[in-house]
């Protein structure tokens, strides 16, 4: 009997208990790290995409489809797997504040659709039945002043 309890009071496997508990903890903040620095890369290079496309479209004799063609071609090249689904928006009918006065000026807005590539999937398993898993829009737009 006293081998039983000397046994049951010792603390040999306690390591093991507690790495159960801490472990998937641990992944899941190194996971959540590693996808929300995907996707601000993702959102960076959006960015640029959005200033490339207002580039574009500020030079004179430009078509809409030059600077679709633009964004798009920047998202491809940094590597953003859904980029064909990208929406490209232009207005060249706005205006900028120069401090003394205003300007003509063309805005370009693009909307990127970002999947988690871990997070959704754990946020569907966990809430079925709901849109938490789905992929989020992400959007940038730069304004240039018309040349």
């Amino acid at each position: 009997m006293k081998g039983l309890l000397t046994r049951l009071a010792g603390d040999r496997g306690a390591a093991l208990i507690e790495t159960a508990f801490t472990l998937p903890l641990l992944l899941f903040i190194s996971v959540s790290i590693i996808e929300f620095g995907r996707a601000y890369q993702a959102w960076q290079v959006l960015t640029n995409a959005a200033r490339e496309g207002a580039r574009v479209a500020v030079l004179p004799g430009t078509s809409d489809d030059a600077v679709t063609s633009r964004v798009k071609a920047y998202l491809q090249a940094g590597e953003l797997d859904a980029a064909s689904s990208a929406t490209v928006a232009i207005d060249r009918d706005t205006t900028i504040s120069l401090g003394t006065g205003t300007a003509s000026a063309s805005r370009v807005e693009v909307d990127y659709p970002f999947t988690f590539m871990v997070l959704q999937p754990v946020a569907q398993l966990v809430v079925k039945g709901s849109t938490v898993g789905g992929p989020i829009t992400m959007s940038a737009s730069a304004t240039m002043r018309n040349e």
